[in-house]
């Protein structure tokens, strides 16, 4: 019989923590113009992940700010927030909710229903657990990485763009990346 996946973790802590935004990040990459690759991230979100007695029992709700999306240039930014791309006006929030946690190799695998711009799609991370320990303020913080790679027509994000020549502007792929540091709640 196996042990327990939280017991192969060193320090591993069950219960509820808050993603601390400061300390954390989401971000993406997509190829732009078929030669290169254009990075961002977005500026605002929050989420709770609570910690089960073993790591497989525990669950993640996320919120991400689509307006907070920062490509590092303004005209491109809001070129994404229109209707175009993300149409914030309309779908303000994206959101992420997970179904299951399953080991995988020597990480995880976090799968979850994402809904950006009003669609609902099931999405699979690959989950590491960086670790678990105290904080400087008497506190107990918590790391974790996860990726993942979208098709962004799924989600209706379906702008074509075509280049003359063959390709087009901006690539369907999406990579994900998450850095999420949480920190435990008080009771």
């Amino acid at each position: 019989m196996s042990s327990p996946a939280s017991t192969r973790i060193p320090g591993y802590v069950a219960g509820t923590w808050d993603i601390d935004p400061v300390h954390s990040d989401i971000s993406f990459t997509v190829r732009h113009m078929m030669v290169s690759k254009v990075r961002g991230s977005f500026a605002t979100f929050s989420g709770e992940i609570v910690t089960g007695q073993d790591l497989t029992d525990s669950r993640v709700s996320a919120t991400i700010d689509a307006a907070s999306i920062t490509t590092g240039t303004q005209q491109r930014d809001d070129h994404i927030r229109s209707a175009d791309f993300f149409e914030v006006e309309t779908y303000p929030t994206w959101t992420f909710t997970s179904t299951a946690i399953r080991p995988d190799g020597d990480g995880y695998v976090l799968v979850g229903d994402l809904t950006l711009k009003g669609v609902t799609r099931p999405v699979e991370l690959a989950l590491e657990v960086n670790g678990f320990g105290p904080d400087a303020y008497g506190g107990t913080r918590a790391g974790f990485t996860a990726t993942t790679s979208i098709n962004r027509n799924d989600f209706g994000v379906d702008i074509k763009m075509p280049m003359d020549g063959g390709g087009v502007v901006v690539g369907e792929k999406v990579q994900i990346t998450l850095e999420i540091e949480a920190v435990l709640r008080q009771s």
